[in-house]
């Protein structure tokens, strides 16, 4: 598997674990093999796509009315906007850019419509007060027999963070008297020979200080082979056996002990489960961004999770964490192989969690959401910056999935999860055409001098005409389909609010989804164009790397936001120009799009900074006024481990038991 002489060790300069004969251990990994429990190895053969497996359990047909039922509907309103807008483009006949303008456009609100009605579905039973799970999830007051491990696999993420995450959740799993049958395993990739010595030395405490309370087990790979899913894999092969389920948790989420031991009594109660996937809510934002994005995940997310738990019923998707797998399942499921060709189409799987969905599936295996889960939690970047960053990966990765598509092998429902992925993207790249082919309109009629008279003979001259009603009509039908989803979450909001008989709980709301939308128009075109040039680039062949996330907020200058947005400013300023010379009122019609052009620099700057007090009470959630223990308890933690890390180094294994009995308790 290594290239490099073992005595030497890694290729970029990692030392070898052992001076001593190296054991296969010893070949695998940089760390210290004595952080490790015994192999139980477990074997992940890789899938061939195009082959239809032998499937575990019977062929599942739940979802074939709801979502009878969402595309339906999105196909008759889909049709009834191009209808309207054949009715405002076509005086006697259609030209060539006309045709192409209404079908950008109408292809733009097809998948607007989807998405809408999508949420409007999940709306109505969490309005009545039913929850949208595709599978009943016990209470945590139960016994719980198997044995699960959570896996935090790491990419140069802050130790201190980890530490204290995995503190909060024995914790809770203690007070539950779950600890025996949860371990828990870091998974690092991170590189470099100076800072996976630090972070070894920081699990390696952590483990020692815990001992007694949960076995905490750190293994950092000289190979990084296959990356986040070849992480995953390795473990799957090497420990697996030994655990019936496991969950996954990225370096920003945090899991309480009742979801982790609720989730793990589900599966053990429906053994045709393969996955349940939790939604977590987002917390811990302090930038304007931060506070934005939780705010519309928080508001809006519940329909739109309970919209897709609907339609997708035991066939649903997975996001890569916050998630309980059954190890046997995913073991004989779900082991991706290299895609022919270079990246970026090419190589190792990047979005691989779509697809490890999709393997499910096939096998039969239950794919499922559970939305009504409380205490699972995430948080976003810090700046417009990291998020773009982030999404240039996720977009050459959704797109991978456009070449799986027709492969016989693939079911049709793991089908229409890739293909929507992928779709997501392209049609930031479609709009943004339409909007090109929109302004081109706007010039000809404006230079242009328009033809009377028709090529055949015919006594009166042909006057174009357009129908102010069916311009207005398609207007406020737009408007209205995009616009309902945060209605609803408005809605639901406003419930919660009332329930809880909060003061100005209401007022807030409505100030929120008010803030909320001012600022999602104008970062909708500066997404737009950055994921039109993703998807370009990864046609290119350009390949997005692997780069580590950051996780917390770090002030960024306005000359860093303009360095960066340059290119949005340019385009903006010249679309401004270009709109005013022809029609003062079509620089109207455009001012959403250009103003958040214009303005990206300065916008990606301002939301880069702490929100602020007004700012943080008018988008704060429920869960930011009264955040959940676990969230404390991991703040709490993961301060008490920055500030050990940071003091001076002291041998391994000075501390006691009995200290990190009292650090889990402080």
């Amino acid at each position: 598997m290594i290239a490099e002489d073992p005595a030497v060790g890694a290729a970029d300069g990692t030392p070898a674990a052992s001076s001593s004969p190296r054991s296969p251990v010893a070949f695998h990994d940089a760390s210290d093999p004595a952080l490790l429990p015994e192999p139980a190895p477990l074997e992940m053969p890789t899938q061939d796509f195009s082959a239809r497996p032998e499937r575990i359990w019977p062929r599942r047909r739940g979802p074939g009315i709801p979502r009878t039922a969402i595309f339906l509907g999105a196909a008759l309103m889909t049709a009834a906007f191009a209808y309207e807008l054949y009715g405002v483009l076509s005086f006697v006949q259609m030209t060539p850019i006309q045709l192409l303008f209404l079908v950008l456009s109408t292809l733009t609100f097809a998948w607007i419509s989807v998405g809408t009605l999508s949420t409007a579905l999940g709306f109505l039973p969490l309005f009545a007060g039913e929850k949208a799970d595709t599978i009943a999830i016990p209470s945590a007051d139960g016994p719980l027999r198997a044995r699960s491990a959570l896996l935090f696999p790491v990419y140069h993420e802050d130790p201190a963070r980890i530490a204290g995450t995995i503190s909060a959740i024995v914790e809770e799993l203690s007070s539950l008297g779950k600890t025996g049958n949860f371990d828990i395993f870091v998974l690092s990739d991170t590189r470099g020979a100076d800072t996976g010595i630090a972070e070894e030395a920081a699990y390696a405490e952590l483990a020692q200080r815990l001992d007694g309370e949960a076995r905490v087990y750190y293994r950092r790979r000289i190979e990084n082979t296959g990356r986040k899913a070849g992480n995953i894999k390795d473990w799957v092969e090497r420990f697996g056996a030994a655990y019936e389920t496991f969950v996954i948790l990225d370096g920003d989420s945090i899991m309480s002990g009742v979801a982790l031991v609720r989730l793990a009594r589900a599966m053990e109660a429906d053994p045709s489960a393969g996955l349940i996937q939790t939604v977590p809510k987002l917390i811990g934002g302090k930038t304007l961004l931060q506070r934005l994005m939780q705010f519309a995940a928080n508001t809006y997310g519940p329909s739109t999770a309970a919209g897709l738990a609907f339609w997708s019923q035991d066939q649903g998707n997975y996001w890569g964490h916050n998630a309980i797998i059954r190890t046997a399942a995913f073991a004989g499921a779900a082991g991706l192989p290299n895609l022919p060709g270079p990246p970026p189409f090419g190589g190792h799987i990047l979005s691989h969690d779509f697809v490890e969905a999709m393997l499910l599936q096939r096998a039969g295996w239950g794919v499922h959401m559970a939305p009504s889960i409380e205490g699972s939690f995430e948080s976003m970047p810090p700046a417009l910056t990291d998020l773009i960053v982030r999404d240039r990966r996720w977009s050459q990765g959704n797109l991978q999935h456009l070449a799986l598509l027709f492969r016989p092998g693939v079911p049709g429902m793991g089908r229409l999860h890739l293909f929507m992925g992928a779709l997501s993207y392209i049609v930031s790249a479609i709009w943004a055409a339409s909007l090109a082919v929109g302004l081109v309109l706007a010039l000809q009629g404006q230079q242009l001098l328009p033809s009377y008279f028709t090529d055949s003979k015919t006594l009166f001259p042909i006057w174009p005409v357009i129908d102010p009603g069916a311009a207005m009509r398609l207007f406020l039908a737009t408007l209205a389909v995009v616009l309902l989803p945060k209605a609803l979450g408005l809605a639901l909001e406003m419930k919660r609010a009332h329930r809880a008989r909060e003061l100005f709980g209401m007022p807030r709301a409505v100030a929120g989804v008010a803030t909320e939308t001012v600022f999602s128009m104008l970062f909708a075109p500066i997404m737009m164009m950055t994921q039109t040039s993703s998807v370009l680039q990864t046609f290119l062949g350009r390949d997005a790397g692997w780069k580590a996330q950051r996780r917390d907020g770090a002030h960024m200058r306005l000359a860093e936001a303009i360095r960066f947005h340059w290119p949005h400013m340019l385009v903006g300023v010249v679309v401004t120009i270009v709109c005013w010379e022809t029609s003062p009122g079509l620089l109207v019609w455009m001012a959403p799009v250009v103003l958040g052009l214009v303005l990206s620099g300065p916008l990606n700057w301002l939301t880069s900074q702490d929100a602020g007090p007004a700012m943080s009470a008018i988008l704060s959630t429920s869960v930011d006024r009264q955040p959940a223990s676990i969230e404390l308890r991991a703040l709490r933690h993961a301060e008490i481990w920055r500030d050990r890390l940071a003091a001076p180094q002291r041998e391994p294994g000075t501390a006691s038991t009995q200290q990190g009995r009292e650090l889990v308790a402080a």
